[in-house]
């Protein structure tokens, strides 16, 4: 026991919970930089007077009160792009390969831990469970989950994508695209022979829509409450433990150093005895096991998936992945945690700014002009390593 713990990293655990909080605090100084200067500068508009009239305070007021609660909420879906942007950056890191495949991964995994806790509630077993039970149902969906997509991104490397190793970039991202759009109609003909239904929602169950407040604001006439959800709480908690253990794997393990010396030369790694395509079924199989988890957390976040629930949240945590530098781990976490704090401020403080004439529903403008604008000035990312190279 003595010898198994003095080999474990310590350096490597605590490295990336360093890092997040670096990335975390950094990117919600500069988001409040910036919107608070807006604010200050707005007040002496039309805007100011637009707001003064209807909710009685000053754009800066209202900016400063409702600061903490969109940093919270920023940080939770920073979380979860950035947990299903581990996904990408792993295949991208090991076969220089843009799996767009991974976004329906991660739908198969929120579909099979929801419908598993829907089956636990018709048979009756969620209704009253204890606090203890509601947990233990909620990580046997998400393991469920991380299974059947760890298994399915498997298999989906082994028939459609090894064969094209040879072939030039642009067939296997062919052949991703389509499988793309093959489980998207794979998952809604399940659904429709199984339930007869287009959306499933996520079971409510133990204390995970509870909030913890942290106080009230007055705003106006009204008051603001400043408070956490149990399953924000959740989702940070799950997504910082994925990417710690992630990161041991890569950085830390004879399995992880199998995995860096495969991104950097698949060739040399054969000589040297490294079996290559097992280590890239393995690549597969831990990116799939990331996304499965990050779908069902997505699920438990949002409540509501359908066949199509990969999309949206696949294209921004590959926007994420990019814009942290696609194939970097730390780049991945960083890129899903400025996006999310970017999604959620511009959704929050738009319409104010805008007098509603651009509210929340333009918020994916940021998500997508970003992507634009590092591929152009930037292509290689914010952090720019790849999984080959030690982080």
């Amino acid at each position: 026991m003595k010898r198994f713990l003095r080999q474990i990293n310590v350096y490597e655990l605590i490295r990336p919970i360093g890092q997040l909080l670096a990335f975390s605090v950094g990117s919600a100084a500069v988001m409040s930089t910036i919107v608070v200067a807006l604010a200050l500068v707005l007040d002496r508009t039309a805007v100011g007077a637009h707001l003064m009239d209807k909710l009685n305070v000053t754009v800066f007021t209202y900016t400063l009160i409702n600061l903490p609660q969109v940093v919270i909420d920023g940080l939770t879906i920073g979380f979860v792009y950035a947990a299903i942007a581990l996904g990408y950056t792993m295949v991208y890191g090991v076969l220089q390969f843009i799996n767009f495949a991974h976004s329906e991964i991660f739908a198969v995994g929120a579909f099979i831990g929801v419908e598993f806790l829907i089956f636990l509630q018709s048979a009756g077993a969620l209704t009253g469970a204890s606090l203890f039970m509601a947990y233990a149902y909620l990580i046997l969906a998400i393991i469920l989950g991380m299974l059947a997509a760890g298994g399915l991104a498997v298999a989906v490397e082994r028939i459609a994508y090894r064969p094209l190793r040879g072939a030039s970039r642009l067939v296997p991202l062919i052949s991703a695209i389509g499988v793309s759009f093959l489980l998207q109609d794979v998952i809604r003909l399940v659904e429709g022979l199984t339930s007869g239904q287009f959306n499933r929602i996520m079971p409510t169950f133990g204390n995970f829509d509870e909030r913890i407040i942290f106080g009230k604001m007055v705003l106006g006439a009204s008051k603001l409450t400043l408070g956490i959800s149990i399953k924000s709480i959740i989702v940070i908690v799950a997504a910082v433990l994925m990417l710690v253990g992630l990161n041991y794997l890569v950085n830390a393990t004879r399995v992880g150093k199998a995995i860096r010396a495969v991104a950097q030369d698949m060739s040399t790694a054969s000589l040297m005895g490294i079996h290559v395509n097992r280590i890239i079924s393995l690549t597969f199989l831990v990116g799939g096991l990331l996304g499965g988890a990050a779908g069902v957390l997505y699920a438990l976040k949002f409540t509501r998936i359908d066949p199509f629930i990969g999309f949206f949240p696949g294209l921004k945590a590959f926007t994420a992945a990019v814009l942290g530098g696609i194939g970097n781990m730390t780049g991945a976490l960083l890129g899903g945690i400025i996006l999310g704090m970017l999604e959620t401020f511009a959704g929050s403080y738009m319409g104010i700014f805008t007098m509603g004439a651009a509210g929340s529903e333009y918020k994916d403008i940021f998500a997508f002009s970003i992507l634009i604008l590092v591929l152009i000035f930037r292509p290689q990312g914010l952090m720019g390593q790849n999984v080959g190279q030690k982080a």
